[in-house]
This record gives structure tokens, C-alpha cells and sequence, in this order.
């Protein structure tokens, strides 16, 4: 394993099973990212749920990008979300839940696809972050600073190149929280339509599309624990079971719906098992 991979995977804290996961998925992949034709620069979509690993596997990614010599640049669709106060405006506007960041219609799609231009481009710049301890984004003076133009972005998320759902699977609610504050519908139909109308540009940049299957829903419930764990040990602050419950409920339509969808056109698929091990790989 080369010095900077391995530097990279003790600072993430990965155990060391994850070297099967750079063996069987993420060597072979940068291997096809980097014989795939460029329209300079190459999106790969790395999509998976909560917990599932894909922002561990884009950083790593990026390293062996760079290690057989191209530039990529790792973008998570998380640092797009809208700020507190623009969710705040957005839930009076249309519909309360919205304040909580989340299904499509809480991220700043319009600064996904400026971002994705400018890497693309000479010169440098400045990649948006934001802190969820805080459910904010962070001030312009603490965001990234890359220089273009870079040959590959990979932009990570939990719904990256996901496709709207037919009008008829959103009448039923999948949950206590669709059920009891979304009654009408209009919560998830307002971020379906978003899928079908804005993100499509946004989406529609992706040149390849990588999908890091979970086996569950449950599964899913367990990592966001683990993941949640972490950032009460690192900033002292995180949700209680309790909030936790609640807060994945927003995710779950959308989480299953790509779990169902995506694998019949996602270029790679990535079938975890229960400790997020690889059990099938497909496209590589």
C-alpha cells in the first residue's frame, strides 16, 4: 500500500479489514476512472446511505487518483445544504420539515453546478463546507481552497444521481414521520419534485455512477449510531437515540427508493454486508 493511502486510512481511523475494500473496489476503480474519456473534468457519483462508507472511499479514491497522476477533487453533497436561515425561510415558505437538512430541496443545487464549473477551470476555488454539529454551514474564511482545473471530482452523498419516484409510491408514508408531520404529502412531494426538476442539471453532470449498496434500512439506523458516536467523542456534541430515530426517518423514503432503483444503472455497484464488509462487486 502506498505511504500516502496508508497515512490517510490511520488518520480515518479505518479498521484494518478496510484494506479489502481498496483491494477489491477502490483500486480497480480508480483504474476505470482513470481510462474513462474525460469531459475535463470526469464526475464520479459515489452514492450510498448514511454510515455506509463513501466519504472514507472518495478520500481514499482521490489518493490513488493522484497517485496515477491525475487531479480529483472531493465534493460532498452535504456541503451544499442551504444554510439554517435559508431552511428556516424555505420551511415557512412550503413546509415546515424542510428546516432539517436532508431529502433534495435543502441543498444549493445552483452552487453544486457553479462549483463543478469552477474546478474544471484554471485557478482557484473555494469548495463550501459545513458543520453539523453546528447544522450550518461554515463561514467563507474556513472553506477549502483547490486549485483548478482539476481532471475528476468525486462527488459523494446519500442521494447523489438519485431519480424521482412515480407520484403513486408517495401517496402511502413509510414512516411515523411521513405519517404524523406530512400527512397531505406535501413535504415529500415538494423533494420529489425537486429531484425531477433542479438536481436533474446537477445530477446530470455525472459521468460515472458508483453505488455502495447497504443490505438494510436497519443497517442503515446502525452505522448513522456509529457515525453519530464519533462526533459526540470528537465535538462533544450529537443527537440522543432518540433525536437520532427521528432524524433518519427524513432519509428512509429516499434511501430505500435508491436501494431499489439505482443498482439497474449505476455503472459500479457495491454490495455491503451488515459491518459495511464487501460481499458483491459488480462493474469492476
Amino acid at each position: 500500500m502506498i505511504p500516502a493511502l496508508a497515512d490517510y486510512l490511520a488518520a480515518e481511523r479505518l479498521p484494518p479489514g478496510y484494506a479489502d475494500v481498496v483491494d477489491r473496489v477502490l483500486t480497480p476503480l480508480a483504474s476505470r476512472v482513470a481510462a474513462a474519456p474525460r469531459d475535463a473534468p470526469l464526475v464520479v457519483g459515489i452514492t450510498g446511505s448514511q454510515g455506509s462508507g463513501k466519504s472514507s472511499a472518495a478520500g481514499a479514491l482521490a489518493i490513488l487518483l493522484r497517485e496515477a497522476g491525475l487531479t480529483a477533487a472531493v465534493l460532498s453533497i452535504d456541503d451544499l445544504y442551504l444554510t439554517r436561515e435559508e431552511r428556516a425561510a424555505l420551511a415557512a415558505r412550503v413546509h415546515p420539515l424542510l428546516a432539517t437538512r436532508g431529502v433534495p430541496g435543502t441543498h444549493d443545487v445552483a452552487l453544486g453546478l457553479a462549483l463543478i464549473e469552477r474546478l474544471g477551470a484554471s485557478g482557484e476555488t473555494a469548495v463550501p463546507r459545513f458543520d453539523k454539529g453546528r447544522d450550518d454551514r461554515r463561514p467563507p474564511a474556513e472553506w477549502d481552497r483547490l486549485a483548478g482545473p482539476v481532471d475528476v471530482i468525486l462527488f459523494e452523498g446519500w442521494c447523489v444521481g438519485a431519480r424521482p419516484q412515480r407520484p403513486a409510491a408517495l401517496v402511502r408514508p413509510v414512516n411515523r414521520l411521513e405519517r404524523d408531520e406530512d400527512s397531505r404529502g406535501l413535504w415529500r412531494r415538494y423533494a420529489n419534485d425537486q429531484l425531477a426538476g433542479p438536481y436533474r442539471a446537477l445530477f446530470g453532470r455525472i459521468g460515472l455512477q458508483v453505488l455502495l449498496r447497504a443490505p438494510s434500512f436497519e443497517a442503515v439506523l446502525d452505522w448513522r449510531r456509529e457515525q453519530e458516536a464519533k462526533l459526540r467523542e470528537r465535538t462533544g456534541r450529537g443527537q440522543t437515540d432518540a433525536e437520532l430515530a427521528r432524524f433518519v426517518q427524513f432519509y428512509e423514503r429516499l434511501t430505500r427508493h435508491i436501494a431499489a432503483e439505482m443498482p439497474a444503472r449505476a455503472d459500479v455497484v457495491v454490495q455491503l454486508g451488515a459491518e459495511r464488509e464487501v460481499v458483491t462487486v459488480r462493474g469492476l
